[in-house]
């Protein structure tokens, strides 16, 4: 039976950065893929924005990962050359009765160390995008967009140069706990067996069947699971905006919003719907963009009628344990659930992406904790 001494589940931007980061700290690790193909879900489905870290409950797990997050994103996209761009945001007031949200936003902000923001009139931000129609707004100075795709592929490459092996259409299908370690078996059919001594489940929307596919895990400690749809619609011609635009938020998600990426492109969304996990519905209709322009007119009127297009969707894992509280990223280690070497993770929605080198380190932290 074949034995390595760390087994990372899942080839998204959050496991690839995890793998790299334990194999700098001396681990052997392997890296578990179910699709043929790595990053395929979460990861490549998203706005790509690096966020600044606004919006989430100080405290939270999202907010501390998102702010060291941020600057460890930036500081790795100059060091290596990955395509990256401090846009700029502006989070606009559409409506007047939306202008006491601001203060509200700003100092929420400020309980998460973010104290760049600075509060401006209509007028001004009309100064700064003259397409742009609000009552006032916020300029946030360090929201940015990174090329995806350049900055997992760069850190599967610092993975696979320091000895990590990612095995392609390799689905975790049974976990039996052993006296140290675990015993795995993976494949649909004719199961491949491998011992390990750690086992990091950072497969995003598979991350509960991985956690349920432990023999004696605890089934209550297993976050009950959400599945958050998005879709975005885009459009030809010119960006409208140079900055990033985004409504002051009115309800779970942040609105539809306007980003562009690193290619000169542009689209609108997400839009949110919940869907029934474990279904995955990657669909989108033509239909939608109705109400999409809806959205976008409040705060770009002279949007061009029609013209916009489908651009796909994705779907984010969600943890929602309080009706009256935002959703958060939940970590299950060796301390929570007494397993030694397990460390789970459900819930890694935005801000993931700009969140993944601040997660790798803190799994590593918590992957050589001890059992109480």
């Amino acid at each position: 039976m074949d034995e390595v001494q760390t087994v990372v589940v899942g080839a998204g931007v959050i496991g690839i950065a995890i793998a790299r980061n334990l194999a700098r700290q001396g681990h052997d690790v392997l890296i578990l893929e179910a699709e043929e193909r790595i990053a395929q879900h979460t990861s490549s489905r998203n706005s790509q924005v690096i966020h600044a870290g606004i919006y989430y409950e100080p405290g939270s797990w999202r907010a501390k990962l998102c702010i060291a997050g941020k600057i460890m994103l930036y500081d790795y996209c100059k060091d290596r050359h990955v395509p990256f761009e401090n846009t700029q945001k502006l989070i606009v007031a559409a409506e007047e009765n939306h202008l006491t949200k601001i203060p509200v936003l700003i100092a929420n902000a400020e309980a998460n160390g973010v104290n760049d923001l600075i509060q401006i009139t209509a007028t001004e931000a009309v100064l700064l995008e003259p397409a742009l129609a609000c009552r006032g707004a916020i300029l946030s100075p360090s929201t940015g967009i990174v090329d995806v795709p350049a900055f997992i592929l760069s850190l599967l490459g610092e993975a696979k140069a320091e000895g990590v092996f990612v095995a392609l259409g390799s689905p975790l299908e049974r976990v039996v706990l052993q006296n140290k370690g675990f015993e795995l078996y993976v494949g649909d059919s004719d199961c491949t067996r491998l011992n390990c001594k750690n086992l990091v489940n950072a497969a995003g929307l598979g991350a509960w069947n991985v956690a349920r596919s432990i023999e004696d895990f605890p089934p209550m400690d297993i976050p009950e699971q959400h599945f958050a749809k998005g879709s975005w619609f885009s459009m030809t011609g010119s960006a409208p905006f140079e900055r990033l635009i985004y409504p002051v938020p009115d309800d779970e998600s942040l609105g539809v919003h306007y980003t562009r990426d690193m290619g000169g492109g542009f689209r609108f969304g997400p839009d949110l719907k919940y869907l029934n996990p474990p279904h995955v519905d990657y669909s989108l209709g033509v239909d939608q963009s109705i109400a999409f322009e809806k959205s976008v007119q409040r705060w770009w009127p002279d949007l061009p009628i029609s013209m916009m297009q489908p651009d796909g969707c994705g779907i984010r894992p969600r943890v929602l344990r309080d009706p009256n509280k935002q959703s958060d990223f939940v970590f299950l280690s060796p301390q929570d659930h007494g397993i030694e070497g397990l460390v789970q993770m459900f819930g890694v929605e935005s801000p993931g992406l700009t969140s993944a080198l601040a997660i790798a380190n803190l799994v590593t932290e918590l992957l050589e904790q001890p059992v109480n």
